[in-house]
């Protein structure tokens, strides 16, 4: 698990390989960071070592941005021991893109692709959170983005761990960003992606736990998945305030209404049960799944089901897989 845990790791990894990823720099000393970011080039990414809950990452758009971010992460122990040490790299510009693949030590099988959306605000506006809504398939890949992919990124950091004498066993989420270059790793993960799987999920046909057992038992190589050939899009619920401190306790409503659509799946998050209500206990609180013919259709389904929920100061984004619908015929939810 140590190329999720350690940012840090996974780049010494990448460059052993020679895995195609940004440019970066890192640093334990928080004077030498703010030293090199008045001579860098921005935007720059400024990434915790460690895990910090997705919101450890922090795109940098001039020298005072990435001062105080720095000083937050370093000195003020935002992240704690997770954001001691830092990487700074250089921004890449293109589309993200999510890649899940159960792997069992030496080979192998990919799932389909999804896309999630990381900021906070319509538009990609706003900080990074864990995710706000995710659709699969993805609308930037295609197979020769996956041969690239499968020659360049996912043999390699097989051939890196059993180098390293690691023989990894379960899933390993690359996160994308494709550019003009071809498809380029921003992070390496250790499970499923979220809310990733929400979107993935619904259209696997086939058991996902023999899938898992082949994984623990090295026969993954094989195995086959049957998908759906419908679309999913997955709209995240959150609270007011995340991804900062956040409200609780709010009661929700409509669940049971949302939930009776047709194809439409309810994932719980940030939510308990009390005195036979359910309340909102998490910054992300729920997330909406539909499944449709297209992504219009399917965005189309999640967002009726979004609208039939409440809480109080519920905020989500109106412009998820949007990106994904045909312009002539889009249309804004």
């Amino acid at each position: 698990a140590r190329i999720e845990a350690s940012k840090i790791f996974a780049k010494e990894l990448m460059r052993a390989q020679e895995i195609p990823t940004a440019e970066a720099r890192t640093f334990s000393d928080s004077g030498e960071a703010l030293r090199y970011c008045q001579l860098a080039k921005f935007p720059v990414v400024i990434k915790a070592d460690g895990l910090a809950l997705g919101k450890g990452v922090t795109i940098a758009a001039d020298a005072a941005t990435a001062s105080s971010t720095i000083d937050e992460m370093m000195n003020q122990g935002r992240f704690g021991d997770a954001g001691r040490r830092i990487v700074i790299e250089e921004f890449l510009r293109g589309t993200e893109c999510s890649l899940h693949a159960l792997v069992d030590g030496k080979n192998y099988l990919l799932l389909e692709s999804a896309r999630d959306h990381k900021r906070m605000l319509d538009g990609d506006r706003g900080p990074n959170t864990g995710g706000m809504g995710a659709f699969s398939p993805a609308d930037n890949w295609n197979g020769k983005l996956q041969s690239q992919f499968e020659t360049e990124i996912m043999r390699p950091v097989l051939r890196g761990f059993l180098q390293q004498g690691i023989e990894f066993c379960g899933l390993l989420y690359p996160g994308l960003i494709i550019t003009s270059e071809g498809p380029r790793v921003l992070e390496f993960n250790c499970r499923f992606g979220d809310p990733e799987t929400q979107a993935l999920l619904p259209r696997m046909k086939s058991d996902l736990l023999p899938l898992l057992e082949a994984t623990i038992d090295g026969t993954i190589n094989g195995c086959a998945i049957e998908w759906d050939t419908r679309a999913t899009v997955t709209v995240v619920l959150a609270s007011a305030g995340y991804p900062g401190k956040y409200e609780t306790g709010k009661t929700i409503s409509g669940l049971c209404d949302a939930a009776k659509l047709q194809d439409v799946q309810i994932f719980h998050a940030g939510t308990k049960r009390a005195n036979g209500e359910v309340r909102t206990s998490g910054g992300r609180v729920l997330g909406v799944t539909a499944l449709g013919s297209t992504i219009e259709d399917a965005r189309e389904r999640a967002y009726d089901a979004v609208s039939r929920i409440h809480f109080d100061n519920c905020h989500y984004r109106r412009d998820i897989a949007l990106s994904a619908v045909p312009v002539n015929i889009g249309k804004s939810s």
